[in-house]
């Protein structure tokens, strides 16, 4: 096993500055999905499941590009057609004990 090091500097929300034993980066996403951007010009895509440690990284490509447009697209519709289902749907995997709050319609 080899020593490491890793610091991420949080810029704005959802964006980062990574520094570690090999370089320097740049993150933007957040829980379940993140492009990197390495000093060498590498992009990797990371999807996971928040929570559980699991995840898969890719390099970035054109047509993982547009899957993750196209999948933030369905999910913000979705969202503003019924908001309480798509939350429920976005945190099916935490734990009971942690309760998820329901819009309630104002009226």
């Amino acid at each position: 096993m080899g020593l490491r090091f890793q610091k991420r500097i949080k810029i704005f929300p959802g964006v980062y500055i990574n520094l570690s034993k090999s370089g320097v980066s740049a993150s933007v996403g957040g829980h379940g999905a993140t492009v990197n951007v390495g000093s060498t010009g590498r992009k990797m895509v990371t999807v996971g499941i928040p929570g559980t440690g699991l995840s898969y990284r890719v390099p970035l490509s054109g047509t993982i590009l547009v899957l993750l447009v196209v999948v933030v697209a369905l999910f913000g519709i979705a969202y503003l057609i019924a908001p309480g289902t798509v939350q429920m749907a976005l945190h099916w995997w935490q734990p009971k004990w942690f309760p998820l709050p329901i819009p309630t319609p104002s009226g």
